[in-house]
This record gives structure tokens, C-alpha cells and sequence, in this order.
């Protein structure tokens, strides 16, 4: 009836909760709002095709865009497991330019875990999000499970990015969603390991198609 009038429909977009927001933005981290927004609106939509299939992240740091997927993941009463050593990437130790001393424990030593707990526990988000603490690609050999959704934002060397595409790829079920964080084509831009070491592998595999992007956040989906 709509489209005999002529009239177009108006769906409203999915949008985190404003209180989860107001956390998720008072974080530590590097998820800017409209791409944490677009991630939010890509694991909305992969956990409806593929219900009661897990998520993970690669990469949690500490906690700011595990609020967008663990908001999805409460919503759509699944676990998402959030996959990171919490000793930090290589840029993020001292002497390279995203150091952060307040990260500092008092071995000397880079540690988010408990920064990552207290924004799951302010977020509510506790039973639906689960620590997996260790390296990316050893978790990701063992995993057994298919996924509805998998975010890789983990390190951004060469083989950190490499290992966690050849750990992680496979697990996305067929419909399922892979989401890569800080893709830039052109090196002026930023690094090129995302882009060259993952989404260039999974589109080029022939299993991943492009669906959309914001900034530096590409969302591919798995076809065969």
C-alpha cells in the first residue's frame, strides 16, 4: 500500500542505548561514535540472520566498543567473547605515540584487564560478555564454535593482523558477518596491515563480500 501512494516507510535505525552510550564514549580507546554506532548496527543485524550463534572480538583494549557488541549480544540473549591479552599492541608501548602511562601497572607493565572489567561491570554487561585472556591466534586455533559475528581491531603489525585473519576467518559461519577495524587503502591514511592482511585476504578468498563501511571500519559477509 505504501509504495502504491508513493510513500516511503521510515525504519528507524538501531542506535545503542543513550546511558550505554555515555559510558562507551567515557572509555579508554579508539572506536570514534559513528563507526562504534555502525558496528553496533552490523552485529544487530548479523545476530537476527543468525540467531543464537556466539560473537567475538579481537582486541577489547579496554571495553569501548565491547559496550556496542555487548549491548547486541544482551539484546539477542548471546555470548560475546572478548579475546585479548590486555598487554597491549606494539603502538600502544612506551616510547610509540598511542602510550598510555594510566595503563601502567605496577610490574612496569601494560595491562587493561582491569580497566576492561570495570567498563563491563558499569555497562551491565557481566553475563553476557565473556574474558577469553590470551594471544588471539592460540585461542583462535582451538575455537570450535561458528559465529554469528567476528570483529577483529586486535595488533597492527604484519603477522599480529596476518595470524589473527588465518585464526578467526574460519569460524565466521556462512551469512555470517567479519568486521575489521582501522582499514585504510592508501598508507598516507594510516597503517596498511588491516587492509592488506585481512580484508584484502577475505575478499579475494572468494568466501567474503563487501557490505559497507564508515571510516575505517569494513563489513564483509561470509558466502561461502
Amino acid at each position: 500500500m505504501l509504495a502504491e501512494l508513493g510513500w516511503i516507510a521510515f525504519v528507524p535505525p538501531v542506535m545503542l542505548d543513550p546511558s550505554l552510550r555515555t559510558i562507551a564514549l567515557s572509555v579508554k580507546g579508539f572506536m570514534p561514535e559513528q563507526e562504534g554506532d555502525a558496528l553496533f548496527e552490523a552485529a544487530t543485524n548479523a545476530c537476527s540472520l543468525l540467531p543464537h550463534l556466539p560473537m567475538v572480538e579481537v582486541g577489547s583494549y579496554c571495553g569501548r566498543s565491547t559496550v556496542w557488541l555487548g549491548a547486541v549480544a544482551k539484546a539477542h540473549d548471546v555470548v560475546l567473547y572478548a579475546v585479548d591479552h590486555h598487554g597491549g599492541s606494539e603502538e600502544n608501548q612506551a616510547g610509540w605515540e598511542w602510550h598510555d602511562p594510566e595503563l601502567v601497572n605496577a610490574a612496569g607493565r601494560i595491562d587493561t584487564l582491569p580497566f576492561f572489567r570495570e567498563t563491563i561491570r558499569r555497562a551491565a554487561l557481566v553475563d553476557h560478555v565473556r574474558e577469553c585472556v590470551g594471544d588471539s591466534h592460540e585461542i583462535g586455533r582451538t575455537w570450535s564454535q561458528p559465529l554469528s559475528f567476528c570483529f577483529v581491531d586486535g595488533g597492527h603489525g604484519r603477522n599480529v593482523a596476518r595470524g589473527d585473519y588465518l585464526a578467526w576467518a574460519g569460524h565466521v559461519a556462512v551469512g555470517g558477518t567479519l568486521a575489521i577495524h582501522d582499514v585504510f587503502e592508501h598508507p598516507e591514511d594510516g597503517g596498511q596491515a588491516p587492509y592488506e592482511e585481512i580484508y584484502l585476504p577475505a575478499v579475494r578468498s572468494g568466501r567474503f563480500v563487501d557490505v559497507s563501511h564508515c571510516g575505517s571500519l569494513r563489513i564483509v559477509r561470509r558466502m561461502l
